[in-house]
C-alpha cells in the first residue's frame, strides 16, 4: 500500500480531530445504537412472531438455528469491522487512496465469503443442525428457517459489511437509515409472510431476507452515487494480499468473538437440551433476543466511537482517545443497568410477550433471566474496553479480550456447572463468565489508559 498522502478527507471526518468529544461521540453513536437496535429486532421479530404463530417448538427452532446465523455474521464483521478500523485511520493520516483501496478490496472480500458461505451451507445444513443440538421434533422448523436464510447470505454480509464502513468515513446517518428502513420493512412483511401466506418458518425467513436485500442495495448504491466520502471504483476490486491480510488482521478480535460466540451457543443449546428439553431452548431464544436489544446498542456504541478512536489515535490526539473511551464506558454502563433493572422488576411479562399461551416457557424463562442477567451492569465496560484495543489497531489484545468470556471462561463453566446444579447451572455459567471476563479486561486496560494519559495533547 502506497504512503502517498492526498487531501481527500473531507469536513464529515476532519471533525473528527476536532469536535468536542462527549459531544462527537453522542451524535456518532446515537444513530450506530440506533442501527444495532435495529439489527437487534430482526431477532425479537422473528421470535415474536414465530411464537405467537407455532409456539415454543418454533422459537427452539429459530434458537437452534442462531449459532449458524452467527457464523455468517462473523465473516461480515471480519472484514466490516476490519476495514472500518483501517479506513478510519488511513483518513486521519490524509490517505484518502489508500482508504479507498481498502474498501474496494473489503466489498470484493463480502461477495466471494459470502458466495462460498451459501454453498457450504446447503450442502451440510443438516449435519450442522444437529451438530448445534436441534432435536428430532425441532430440526424440520430450524431448516426451514436457516435454508431461506443461507440463500440470502450476500445481502446479509455486503449490508452489514459496507454498512460499517459508511460509519468508518464519517457518515453515521446514512448507516442508520439503511438499517431502519431494513427493519421497517422486516416489521412488515413478518406477519404478512407468516399470517397473511401461512409460511410459518419459512415465511419468517424470506422477510428478513427481503429487507436485507433493500439494505444492500441502499449501501452499493450509496458508495457509487458519488455523495460518500470514499467511493467504490473498480480498479481497486482486485484483490491485494497485504490489503486483504492487514482488514483480517485487524477484523479477527470481533471476527473470533462472533464465531466463538456461535460454538458456545452450540454448547449452550445442547446443555439446555439435556437438562432442560426443548422449552429451556425456547427459554433462552427469548433471553437471547431481549438481551441483545441491551448489547447491540453497544456494539453500535462500539461502531460510533471507532472512527473517533482511530482518527484521533493516528492524529497523536491521545488525550482525545482517551476521553471518548472513558464516555463510551459511562454510556454502555448506564445502557446496562437499565437492561438489569427490566430482567429483575417484569421477568414473566418479558418472556409472556413471545409466548403468551405456553405458562410452562413463561416459567422457566421468568427464572432464567433473572439469573442469566445478574451480572449485566458491568458488562458494558467490557465490551466497549475490548472494542477499543481492536479500534487503535491492537488485534492481539483485542482477540484475548473478546475470546475471555465466550471462549476461556463460558466455555468450561457450561461444561463443569451443570454437572453440579443441573439447568441452573447452565443458567449460571453466563454472569459468571461476565464476571471473569470483566476482571480481565481491568487488568489490560489499566496500563493502556497510563500510556494514553502520559500521549501527545494529555
Amino acid at each position: 500500500m502506497t504512503d502517498a498522502r492526498d487531501d481527500g478527507g473531507s469536513d464529515r471526518s476532519a471533525q473528527l480531530g476536532q469536535e468536542g468529544v462527549l459531544r462527537l461521540l453522542l451524535r456518532f453513536s446515537a444513530p450506530a445504537i440506533v442501527g444495532m437496535m435495529a439489527q437487534a429486532m430482526y431477532n425479537l421479530i422473528d421470535r415474536l412472531f414465530i411464537g405467537w404463530a407455532l409456539g415454543g417448538d418454533g422459537i427452539a427452532g429459530i434458537a437452534v438455528a442462531f449459532p449458524l446465523m452467527l457464523v455468517m455474521l462473523s465473516f461480515g464483521m471480519l472484514i466490516g469491522f476490519g476495514a472500518t478500523s483501517q479506513i478510519s485511520i488511513r483518513l486521519g493520516q490524509r490517505r484518502k487512496a489508500d482508504a479507498e483501496r481498502i474498501l474496494g478490496n473489503a466489498a470484493t472480500m463480502l461477495v466471494v465469503c459470502s458466495l462460498a458461505i451459501t454453498a457450504l451451507g446447503l450442502l451440510f445444513l443438516d449435519p450442522m443442525l444437529n451438530w448445534v443440538g436441534a432435536s428430532p421434533t425441532v430440526l424440520p422448523l430450524a431448516r426451514d428457517y436457516l435454508h431461506v436464510i443461507v440463500l440470502g447470505t450476500v445481502f446479509q454480509m455486503v449490508g452489514f459489511g459496507l454498512n460499517a464502513m459508511i460509519r468508518g468515513e464519517g457518515n453515521p446517518r446514512v448507516a442508520m437509515l439503511s438499517m431502519l428502513i431494513s427493519v421497517a420493512l422486516n416489521a412488515i412483511l413478518a406477519p404478512i409472510f407468516v399470517f397473511g401466506f401461512h409460511g410459518g418458518m419459512r415465511g419468517a425467513a424470506w422477510a428478513t431476507v427481503a429487507s436485507q436485500a433493500v439494505s444492500a442495495v441502499w449501501v452499493v448504491a450509496y458508495f457509487l452515487r458519488g455523495k460518500s466520502v470514499l467511493r467504490i471504483r473498480w480498479r481497486n476490486l482486485r484483490p491485494s494480499w497485504p490489503v486483504c491480510a492487514g482488514i483480517c488482521a485487524i477484523g479477527a478480535p470481533p471476527f473470533a468473538m462472533q464465531l466463538t460466540a456461535s460454538l458456545q451457543q452450540s454448547l449452550l443449546n445442547r446443555q439446555l437440551e439435556i437438562y432442560g428439553g426443548d422449552s429451556a431452548v425456547a427459554a433462552m431464544g427469548i433471553i437471547y433476543a431481549l438481551l441483545m436489544l441491551v448489547a447491540m446498542p453497544i456494539i453500535g456504541l462500539n461502531q460510533g466511537a471507532q472512527p473517533i478512536i482511530g482518527y484521533n489515535y493516528g492524529a497523536r490526539r491521545y488525550d482525545r482517545v482517551r476521553k471518548t473511551l472513558l464516555n463510551a464506558i459511562l454510556i454502555a454502563t448506564t445502557l446496562t443497568v437499565l437492561g438489569f433493572s427490566m430482567a429483575m422488576l417484569f421477568p414473566a411479562p418479558l418472556i409472556r410477550l413471545f409466548a403468551p399461551h405456553d405458562g410452562e416457557l413463561v416459567d422457566v424463562g421468568a427464572r432464567a433471566i433473572r439469573i442469566a442477567a445478574c451480572m449485566f451492569p458491568i458488562v458494558g465496560f467490557q465490551i466497549v474496553s475490548s472494542a477499543y484495543f481492536q479500534a487503535v489497531g491492537k488485534p492481539k489484545e483485542a482477540l484475548f479480550l473478546s475470546l475471555s468470556r465466550q471462549l476461556l471462561v463460558l466455555v468450561p463453566a457450561l461444561i463443569l456447572l451443570p454437572r453440579l446444579f443441573g439447568l441452573q447451572g447452565v443458567w449460571a455459567a453466563m454472569p459468571t463468565a461476565d464476571l471473569a471476563s470483566c476482571v480481565l479486561t481491568g487488568l489490560c486496560l489499566a496500563p493502556e489508559l497510563r500510556h494514553l494519559g502520559q500521549g501527545p495533547g494529555a
